[in-house]
Order: structure tokens, then sequence, then C-alpha cells
């Protein structure tokens, strides 16, 4: 057996990643560690037969702990026989000279070298895994086959096989081996393997894609994957599909009863896993079982209209009608796995949707914002928000063909080098150094733990697998034009009678994007929304209590609409009260920069407004060309301009990213958008 300072000197080697300084705070084994490029400007594009899949950081990331003897309730494979785990560090710290410390979670004890939550967590064990289980498929690469094998090893100490818990897992491990159930800063559930939980779902995602990997090159382990793949599968059974076609409400929506901790992005990754099961054994009907289920209730979280929030987007929360994340929101790309594992197009659909229609919009918004809740308030983006886009964009694009969605999926992916609104190098394919994120206002946090990290590896290997997408992702990455959604604050307000005041932040299941502004009856209030060369549909973002009512009539030079509104009952939503956007009947002009609103009934309490172009466009430049994306939000046909000096092939799609016509000039030209449809122009 070769150890894993073998392996990671081999890799290091191979990957001619230079540096040899590693500070821990505590004794344990040293290790390289690795340079992170100088700056983190768009790098020039690479050699097109170079692969991005650089694994030196993340080996750098490992380390190895030996579990106290005879745990009750956690063993692994061949433990007595191979009695070290192989597991990756948290977090990787910044340090002088680019090379990075490894470091825990929460604050450490001195004295133990204990953390208070731990060095390993079973999110990121799981999710490192697939990284090496995916990496090995695809190139064949020993190395990490081997550490695909380790890995499982680790994902399966870390569930628990016995009593009322047998099938949860626990999510901190310190780094003796010794683990944590009930961390500090508390978690939920607590202890960890005390119920449902995101790292139950993602245990059954490696271990599913971990068994179809090793079906055939090794049937033992295998098996012993099989088996532990049921054992998660049937604490997912006990606490959450028992409650299959149950249905309740939240906020007055209705969301399915049977997501794993409500969640479709939890549900989804555990979905990864059992689809990939269900492709290497059709014959399990149990694991089909459970992914048709867990399929319906993500697409029964596809929410709003090619004209109303959220945009067709498949919504990550049950307990939140208020709420998109981008982190974990895999949710197209589970569906996509689960209509071909099942061989049920139909599955797709809400998945098709999402990346028609909401990832257009979100594209030219600005990008994978970490949430929208429901105005786009946390603009922090992470690698984990934009992978999670990119293997969606991707996994609809492979399920149906379509090559829009692998052109969308490209203008996503530029986001790791370059194509971001700080115009940041997220990812060095030098390195294999994912940073941890970039900030509003374009700083870029060059920390690189576990979870950067694997996620901008993930899109490196699916870009590896996607040639004809890694040139455009690689070489186009500056934004030069985005014209999209755009938020006015309500106490942004250009006059008002109203009363400015200023709410808690975050509602329990949403967050206010600043002031509240409040008018009752015969109050008004004026807002400057700009201009625009398009028409522009306003969406008031309003808070109401259940049962409270109000009505406002609503223009921009003439009428937009009259808008009634009654607080929904609060349902399984944390809290009452509900912050929702509500679409008015008709669009403003482009040439209108004034929307105004007079209350006719009751009190209304308004957030922001959010102002979205009926033609949302960006533009891309680099040395690879030019990509320019152009989206309609409009209900009927639309005519808009694309393209410019240059041959230039456009090509028009619908709202289910079917291809409509292919033009090429040599100029600007008009075309006409579907409904809801986009166009993308390359050259």
């Amino acid at each position: 057996m070769v150890s894993l300072a073998q392996r990671r000197a081999r890799r290091t080697a191979l990957t001619a990643v230079v540096a040899f300084a590693l500070t821990i705070p505590f004794a344990a084994p040293a290790t390289a560690s690795v340079v992170a490029p100088a700056a983190a400007s768009a790098p020039p594009a690479a050699p097109a037969a170079a692969p991005l899949t650089n694994l030196a950081h993340l080996d750098f990331l490992l380390d190895e702990a030996t579990p106290p003897a005879e745990v009750a309730g956690h063993t692994t494979y061949r433990l007595a026989e191979q009695p070290n785990l192989v597991l990756p560090w948290t977090y990787a710290d910044a340090r002088d000279g680019g090379t990075f410390e490894r470091v825990g979670g929460g604050p450490l004890d001195p004295a133990t070298g204990y953390w208070g939550q731990g060095a390993y967590n079973a999110d990121d064990i799981a999710r490192t895994a697939v990284v090496y289980i995916r990496h090995w498929t695809q190139t064949g690469d020993a190395s990490s086959r081997e550490m695909a094998y380790e890995l499982l090893r680790s994902v399966a100490y870390l569930q628990t096989t016995d009593g009322p818990s047998a099938g949860n897992v626990v999510l901190w491990m310190q780094p003796d081996g010794t683990l944590n159930p009930s961390a500090e800063p508390v978690e939920l559930p607590d202890p960890s393997d005390s119920g449902p939980s995101y790292w139950t779902a993602r245990t059954i995602w490696a271990l599913g894609e971990g068994y179809a990997a090793f079906a055939d090159t090794d049937p033992d382990f295998a098996s012993f994957l099989e088996e532990r793949l049921n054992l998660s599968l049937g604490a997912v059974e006990r606490d959450s599909l028992s409650r299959y076609g149950q249905w309740t409400e939240s906020d007055g929506k209705r969301v399915p009863a049977w997501l794993i901790v409500n969640g479709a992005d939890a549900s989804a990754e555990a979905a990864l896993g059992l689809a990939a099961r269900v492709e290497a054994r059709p014959d399990d009907a149990r694991a089909a079982t459970a992914l048709r289920q867990l399929a319906e209730g993500i697409g029964a979280m596809a929410s709003g209209t090619t004209q109303s929030w959220p945009y067709r987007a498949i919504l990550p929360w049950a307990e939140s009608p208020a709420m998109w994340h981008a982190w974990g929101s895999q949710m197209p790309a589970a569906l996509a796995a689960a209509s071909v594992a099942l061989g049920d197009p139909s599955i797709a659909a809400p998945a098709v949707a999402d990346a028609a229609v909401f990832t257009p919009t979100l594209l030219t918004a600005g990008g994978p914002d970490n949430g929208w809740y429901p105005t786009p308030t946390d603009r922090v983006q992470i690698a984990y928000g934009a992978d999670s886009r990119v293997q969606s964009l991707l996994a609809v694009a492979d399920a149906t063909g379509s090559a829009g969605f692998a052109s969308l999926a490209a203008i996503q992916a530029a986001w790791f080098f370059g194509g971001n609104h700080a115009g940041a190098r997220m990812y060095d394919p030098a390195t294999g150094v994912t940073y941890d994120g970039l900030q509003p206002d374009g700083t870029v946090n060059r920390n690189s733990g576990a979870e950067s990290t694997i996620h901008g590896l993930l899109t490196a290997i699916a870009l590896d697998a996607h040639p004809e997408v890694v040139a455009r992702a690689t070489s186009v990455t500056s934004i030069t034009a985005r014209d999209g959604l755009e938020v006015v604050e309500a106490e942004d307000a250009s006059s008002t009678t109203g009363t400015i005041t200023t709410p808690d932040s975050w509602t329990g299941e949403s967050s206010w994007s600043g002031d509240a502004l409040t008018l009752t009856r015969g109050q008004q209030a004026t807002f400057d929304i700009g201009t625009d060369e398009s028409r522009r549909w306003v969406e008031p973002v309003l808070f109401a209590e259940p049962g409270a009512s109000s009505a406002s009539l609503w223009r921009a030079g003439g009428l937009l609409g009259l808008l009634r509104d009654t607080g929904p009952a609060q349902g399984i939503s944390p809290t009452a009260g509900a912050l929702l956007p509500h679409s008015l009947p008709l669009s403003a002009l482009g040439k209108r920069n004034e929307v105004s609103v007079d209350v006719q009934s009751g009190s209304l309490t308004l957030d922001a407004l959010l102002v979205r172009p009926m033609i949302s466009r960006m533009t891309l430049d680099g040395a690879g060309g030019r990509t320019e994306l152009v989206h309609s939000a409009a209900q009927v046909p639309q005519s808009a301009k694309i393209g410019g000096d240059g041959a230039t092939t456009v090509r028009v799609y619908n709202d289910r990213g079917e291809l409509v016509r292919e033009r090429s000039a040599s100029r600007q030209m008009s075309i006409v958008l579907p409904a809801g449809g986009f166009a993308i122009a390359e050259r």
C-alpha cells in the first residue's frame, strides 16, 4: 500500500507544484504546501490541450487520522488491516509567500489540539471522494482511484451503524480521529447524527457514485459501499421519505413534506448518488423508488413564471418561498440525472425551465450570488455556488442535447477564470487553488479551504469532459457589458409621505435588503428607476403579516396595475409574515424613469423594487473571441439587437432551450426572441 505522503509527493512531482512549507498549530505530519498565484487577475488562455484539473492543492489538504479502537457504532472497510483514515482539512488560510495553513473549524484548544468543531467534516469528506471518483473514472488516474478508495472508507466511518440513528452521519472529527457529535458552535441536528442532515445526503452522493465506480473493478469493496448506501438510504426512508405523498404549506405555498431537511438542495445531492447507483444497477427497485420520490419533491419546488419571481427557478428550501441561493443549487443537475437514470424525460422539465429562464436572469443580474432573499441581498459569490450552476447546466445539456445550455455553462464557468464582477481569477489550473470567495466590492478572499477547492475541481473535471465548453470558458472571460435585474431600495424614494424604519435584517426565512418604507391609506411614494432600452417589469417586494391586507395603485407615466396583497398563513415557515415580490400586470416603458405608488387601503410595507428589463443582456470578451447573451422576459415574441463587428454566429433558443434559428453575420443584426427565450452570439 502506497502511503499518503508518497502519493502526495508523486502528485506534486507530476504537477510541478513548488513550495515546501507548512505551519500547523499543533503536532501533525508536515507536508508540502501550495503556492498561490501572486495576483487574482484573469490569466492568459490556457493551452487547449492542457487539462484544467489539478489535484495538487486538494492533495495538500489531505491528512491521516487513526480513530480510537472500538468506537461503538462506527467502523469501516478493513479498519483492522488499515487503521488510518484519509480526510481533508476543512480550511486552508492564506499565509505570506503564497502558502497555506491547514486549520479546523471553531476555536483551537492548544492543550488538546482539538477544535470547537473539528479538523475534518463529513460534508467535505464525501465531496472530496466525489472529486477523486470522477477524476479517476474520467482519466483512469491510478492515484485518484486510490484516493477515492481511502476517502470512501472515511465517509463510511462517520456513519452511525446501529441504534435509532442508524444510517445518519456524525459531522465532525478531531485531528486524532475522535468523533465530535456535538460541535461548538452548535449545529442542527445536535448530536449531528440524531436526525436528517445535509451530511447524510452528501454521504449518499459519495456512496452512490463510489459504488458505480468500483462495481466492476473491486466487487468486494463495491459490496461494502452498497451495504452502506442502503444504510443511509434507510435513514432517509425513515426520517423523510416516510412522508412521501404528504404536502404542507409554507407562507401560503403548497410544498412537499418529504424532502431531506425540507431541502430540495440537500435532496438533490442525495439524488445524484442514487442516480449513479440506479444507472449502475437498474434492477435496484429500492434506490429507483427513492430517486423518483426525491425527484418529484425537488421538481415541486419550481416556482414563478417567465415574468414573476423567481423566474422558474427551483427553490432550495420548502420552509421559505422567498429564498434562493446559489450554493448547493444542484437541483437541476439532480433532476437531469434522475431523468436519464430512470428513463423518464418528464422528470427533467423543471430543470430545463430553471436552465432556460432563471439562469439567464441570474447571469445578466450579476452571477451566482449567495442569496436572493428574495432580493439579491447576499451578493458574496463562492465556488460552491458557481460550480452548482455549471454542473446543472452541463447536466441539463447532456440530458437534452441542447447546445444552448452548454453555451450558458461556458458563460457561467468563466466565473472561475475572470468572468465575474471583479475580473478576478478564482481557480488556478497551475496550482489547483480555488479561492474561498468574491466579495460584492470585488475583494477576493484568498483562503482556499476544502469546499472551495472541491467545487473548483468539480467544474474543472466537468470542463475537461466538455472540450467544446472549456475553450470558451477559459478564453472569453472579461465582462464588458451587463444589463439585467436591479434593485431599487424603498428608503431611496425620491419623495414619500410614508415612514422609514429599520427592521432586523433576517426574518428567519428571508432578509430585508435595507430599510422598510411603510405607507398607509392616502400616502404615496415615488422612485427613480432610471431608464433602459427596453420595457421593464417592476416587482414590489412587500412584507405582510398573516391576514393583513393592502391595496395600492402603481404607475410609471401610465398605469402598471392595482396590487392587492394579503399576508398568507404561516404554515411551516419559521416566522409569521412573508417578504415576497409581487408582479404588476403591466410593464414600464424603458424611457420612464419614475415609478409611483398610492395606497388605496390598508398598510403597505415595502422593502424594495425589483426592476427587470424585458430584454436583458451581458457581453464577455477575451482572447478567444466574444460572447453575447440576450434574454427575453416578455410574454410574447420580442425583437432585439445582437452581435457586432466581425463574423458572428447567432443561435436563438426558446424557453425550453430548443434551437429555433441560427444565423451568421458580420455586423449587428435584429432577431426575434421567443417569449422567455434567449440568444447567444459567438465570434
